[in-house]
């Protein structure tokens, strides 16, 4: 910064005696964050963009402002920008990695019971880049009711009593009876307990018709995910029938004719060969969503390489430099956030995977491998964890994942409070962490996030002013 934008500003703690010395920021603690991001400000060269990771806040900055942040520790502690910088996080008076290293011990006891329950095996598509490996396998009356009693034992441990379900599989529409006589069960069961329920649902949505709809809605399914890879034969090159036939046209004439009552987010599973798919892909959703007037929005996240995808050879190419960094982008920012204690479920005691043959799993991307399955669900107790499970390694090795303690470079990430360490899957059985695909890219993160702060703050605007006109 210009030296002489310096001069003219008036900091209390430049003029202290020595007898008050004691009373300056430093003695009190403080000290700049160690988790800060910046840019300029595009608008204007004399502010600066700061994006706090760990306390989940973006603002911009002047001159003057600029300046005592960079003299902080100077400042008298009564100084009224101390406040506000704290506020924001760009100022912390405690470790905020041993805070992150608090989150990640405390994370079991932070969320309710979450249940992702695979009530088929069974695919209608075959994707060439799906991790599963699909079995016509479907959930037996037996599984069903062990299921609702390990779900009552994790309700009655868990300090917070809630029970959030994800209906997955396979297509878990190849088996909507099973969704619906389960639901029922576990739906008696909260009220029962007097607890919260709710469920969404991961689906291709080409079985999605409008009786179904509707009785996903009436057992409290809140939010669906389908997935689009891209406009036409795009879409059909990589997710089409088992026999190959396209899927595209179907599935998006059910997004346009059926009333929804639920959320649906559209998922891109973006690679090399369709990056240019996002924009034509966004606005055909956005014209769905006004089309139909269904609650649709969009976002895309990376196709990744797995077990499965190398097993059939698949032709996927993954992406990698600013591309990547683009494309993560998108995705990150959505979901921006105060700092987080784990990556995933897969790393909290009270989030299970369970698939239609009663395996119990950490990580969904496990279910259906009876290698990678920990316990039965007809026999495993949450109450004797240890004992009571098949392979105890295959669920201690995702709990101790919760934060990467013994890795240096994620230890000293800036990063850290926003992906926590990345995915503990490919930790514990690729070797190695993921890191977020804009680390090397920081500007291209915080000015997305500016842009996002930007658009919130216009449209709050644009609200109290209609709301100021209707007054008049």
């Amino acid at each position: 910064m210009d030296k002489k934008h310096y001069n003219a500003v008036w900091v209390k703690g430049d003029n202290m005696k020595a007898e008050e010395k004691k009373y300056i920021a430093s003695d009190a603690g403080w000290h700049l964050s160690r988790y800060n991001l910046t840019a300029p400000c595009p608008e204007d060269d004399n502010k600066l963009i700061i994006v706090n990771t760990f306390r989940g806040n973006c603002a911009v900055y002047n001159l003057a402002e600029l300046y005592l942040l960079k003299e902080i520790e100077t400042l008298h502690t009564d100084h009224p920008i101390l406040e506000r910088f704290a506020k924001r996080g760009l100022i912390v008076n405690f470790d905020e990695l041993e805070a992150i290293k608090m989150a990640g011990r405390m994370s079991n006891q932070s969320s309710g019971v979450s249940l992702t329950i695979c009530p088929t095996m069974g695919c209608n598509f075959d994707c060439p880049y799906c991790f599963e490996h699909h079995v016509n396998e479907k959930m037996t009356e037996e599984i069903q009711e062990a299921v609702v009693t390990l779900a009552e034992k994790l309700i009655d441990m868990a300090s917070v009593k809630a029970l959030s379900v994800t209906w997955f599989g396979g297509e878990p529409l190849l088996a909507t009876d099973v969704i619906e006589q389960l639901s029922e069960k576990l739906m008696a069961l909260c009220e029962e307990k007097k607890v919260p329920y709710r469920a969404g649902i991961i689906t291709n949505g080409y079985l999605l018709t409008q009786q179904t709809v509707d009785m996903l809605a009436r057992v409290k399914v809140m939010s669906a995910q389908i997935t689009l890879d891209g406009v036409g034969e795009m879409h059909d090159a990589t997710r089409h029938l088992v026999n190959g036939g396209g899927t595209f046209d179907r599935i998006t004439e059910n997004l346009r004719t059926l009333k929804i009552p639920f959320s649906v987010s559209v998922r891109h599973n973006v690679y090399a060969e369709n990056t240019d798919q996002i924009t034509p892909l966004r606005n055909l959703v956005k014209k769905l969503a006004a089309e139909s007037g269904n609650k649709l929005s969009y976002y895309p996240t990376h196709v990744s390489s797995n077990e499965a995808t190398a097993e059939r050879k698949a032709d996927v190419r993954t992406l990698c430099g600013e591309v990547s960094a683009d494309i993560g982008v998108l995705d990150a920012v959505g979901r921006f956030a105060t700092m987080r204690g784990y990556y995933c479920g897969a790393s909290c005691f009270f989030s299970l995977g369970i698939d239609a043959g009663g395996r119990l799993h950490k990580c969904w991307e496990d279910v259906g491998s009876d290698a990678h399955s920990f316990g039965d669900v007809r026999v495993w107790n949450p109450k004797n964890p240890i004992y009571s499970a098949d392979a105890p390694d295959k669920l201690t090795c995702y709990l101790n994942t919760a934060m990467p303690f013994d890795d240096p470079e994620c230890m000293e990430c800036p990063f850290l409070p926003t992906c926590v360490g990345g995915c503990p899957h490919k930790r514990i059985y690729d070797g190695k962490h993921s890191c977020v695909p804009f680390k090397d890219f920081p500007e291209k993160y915080v000015f997305a996030l500016y842009e996002r702060m930007k658009r919130e703050t216009q449209i709050k605007a644009e609200a109290q002013a209609a709301d100021e006109a209707k007054d008049t």
